[in-house]
């Protein structure tokens, strides 16, 4: 075995903390994680199994105060914190010379004005953070893994976003979408990600027996798939739901194609795109469900095609702390190592 690197995470307490830090533990490359508090939170529990007691008796998963001198002691650092806190952190680590994960949309946006969604406020560091941000690498290993093998700054995408754009990707390389057609995603999740701070919408009497819509032509991912799809602002209409479950996603994707296929040649562009890809599962005709995924690293892509050869729906699922969070930064890890994808996630 290859030599243990040691890793931090910051924000463990968080629901992508916590399944962040149980995978890094059992990952057999590396040395326990070290697990600190956010800087700009009040005091953490003394360890990981307080907060969530399921893992109580695998070990101590101690949860220091943020400290620098600690924080220096590992080789990669994650971040689960909220976005304004990872655009201060991240500059700092990487000067450094960490390795930073980082689980926000701090760093996932290029263009000004899609990242605007954020309002980060960088007076005296806009300069500077520009410069970051051209090298900060889009987490998706589906499609930059040889650009995150290389990087120094990852930038981990959403959940929802990684669900839509494992599910177009195959049809805009083929170049089968018609695009001024228009693309509709409808996605739903569960609760968790929402995070685990309550608020008045995700108290359950809100959510339980119940599906809301949110976000409607605003939501922070929207920015991700047309920026990584290379998709026009009007030809994509992205609403997503709040279901009442804890966890998972599903997104349903309406588009047509540009001429007509079948379900042969549907299948077949999927299967070619995603032939080296041991976290996406090509279901074809046969259409996913969110508990197929659940708990694992997998997104699962399954499509039906309409009667005219045009008209396809594809649906896509996994779980958002997972594939979504948690999973998709341990499976960055293992492309920036070199190391098998599948490495601490089975």
């Amino acid at each position: 075995m290859a030599r243990t690197i040691q890793t931090a995470v910051v924000g463990a307490t968080g629901y992508a903390g916590f399944e962040l830090a149980r995978l890094l533990a059992r990952h057999p490359r590396l040395a326990p994680p070290m697990l600190l508090g956010r800087e700009d939170a009040g005091a953490a529990p003394a360890d990981l199994a307080e907060a969530y007691p399921h893992v109580a008796g695998n070990g101590q998963l101690p949860i220091a105060p943020f400290d620098w001198k600690k924080v220096e002691a590992a080789e990669v650092v994650f971040l689960a914190t909220p976005h304004e806190l990872s655009r201060e952190l991240v500059p700092q680590l990487i000067a450094r010379g960490l390795k930073v994960v980082d689980l926000s949309g701090a760093w996932r946006l290029q263009d000004d004005a899609h990242r605007a969604v954020y309002g980060f406020h960088e007076n005296g560091t806009a300069a500077a953070n520009a410069t970051l941000q051209k090298q900060a690498v889009y987490g998706l290993p589906e499609l930059h893994a040889k650009k995150i093998a290389g990087a120094k700054l990852v930038a981990n995408p959403g959940c929802y976003a990684t669900s839509i754009i494992l599910a177009l990707a195959p049809l805009v390389k083929a170049r089968l979408l018609d695009r001024e057609h228009g693309i509709v995603c409808d996605a739903k999740s569960g609760v968790s990600g929402a995070g685990k701070a309550p608020t008045h919408k995700t108290h359950f009497v809100e959510v339980a027996d119940n599906l809301s819509a949110y976000s409607v032509f605003g939501h922070r991912h929207t920015g991700e798939i047309l920026e990584q799809l290379a998709l026009d602002g009007g030809q994509v209409t992205f609403t997503p739901h709040l279901l009442p479950i804890p966890r998972g996603i599903l997104s349903t994707v309406y588009v047509k194609l540009a001429k007509r296929a079948s379900e042969e040649q549907v299948e077949a562009c999927f299967r070619a795109f995603y032939a080296r890809s041991p976290w996406v599962r090509v279901f074809g005709t046969k259409l996913p469900q969110i508990q197929y995924s659940l708990r694992t690293n997998f997104c699962d892509l399954g499509f039906a095609l309409g009667p005219d050869g045009k008209r396809l729906v594809v649906v896509s699922c996994l779980d958002n702390l997972m594939k979504g969070a948690a999973g998709q930064a341990v499976q960055n890890l293992n492309v920036m190592y070199g190391w098998d994808e599948k490495e601490g996630l089975d």
